[in-house]
């Protein structure tokens, strides 16, 4: 399977390259600057992410959207992924968004981010994402969003025992919402590989771990 991933040189994206890479996928890291990734036998396309077309993005199976801001630039979230769906619009390529935890609900119509004492320093980005999956959700293209726990462990292990759910904050066996980045990375190439939430949104916690700070 041909997957191209946009951010593949932070965390969330270099963690599923490297998933991608094990399962012997044909995987291209979509990054501003080549010398980010490091990596031999890596495909890169070096190109600032507003300057993608549609060309660029078509030859892929599947494009992971793993798209990061910086702190006073949450916005981009949104028109980023604006620009992507535009860019999809009629394509045969699926979008694969890495999305966040804070739209999750907890109860009723409460969202993670309603909470008094979600951080404060989150929430714009929370909102920003959120409206990524509303847009998403009013698209016509091929997508699915996955959205982590309410503790992502970038120094977590990879187990490969996950629980699923979908619009609900997730709690494993130990009462704590709590997924590392490489079971998180596992469960989106199983999703990618095998689908089963095609044009909606899901969420993964790992099963056991607990976290690693």
């Amino acid at each position: 399977m041909k997957i191209g991933i946009i951010g593949a040189s932070g965390k969330a994206g270099l963690t599923i390259l490297h998933e991608a890479r094990m399962r012997h996928h044909d995987v291209t890291a979509i990054v501003r600057n080549k010398d980010t990734i490091r990596h031999q036998h890596i495909n890169v396309l070096e190109k600032e992410p507003f300057d993608l077309t549609t060309h660029d993005l078509q030859q892929f199976d599947v494009v992971v959207n793993a798209f990061g801001s910086q702190p006073s630039e949450e916005h981009l979230h949104v028109e980023f992924g604006r620009f992507l769906i535009n860019l999809l619009e009629g394509s045969r390529t699926k979008l694969f968004v890495v999305g966040g935890a804070g739209s999750l609900l907890i109860d009723g119509n409460t969202r993670l981010i309603d909470i008094p004492d979600y951080p404060e320093e989150y929430r714009e980005i929370a909102i920003q994402q959120l409206q990524n999956l509303i847009d998403l959700q009013n698209s016509s293209i091929k997508w699915t969003f996955l959205s982590p726990s309410a503790l992502f462990d970038s120094d977590g292990p990879r187990t490969g025992h996950y629980i699923l759910g979908k619009d609900h904050l997730l709690l494993n066996s130990q009462h704590i919402s709590y997924v590392s980045y490489a079971d998180y990375a596992v469960a989106a190439l199983d999703e990618i590989e095998s689908p089963n939430h095609e044009n909606t949104r899901f969420t993964v916690a790992s099963e056991n771990a607990t976290s690693s700070s």
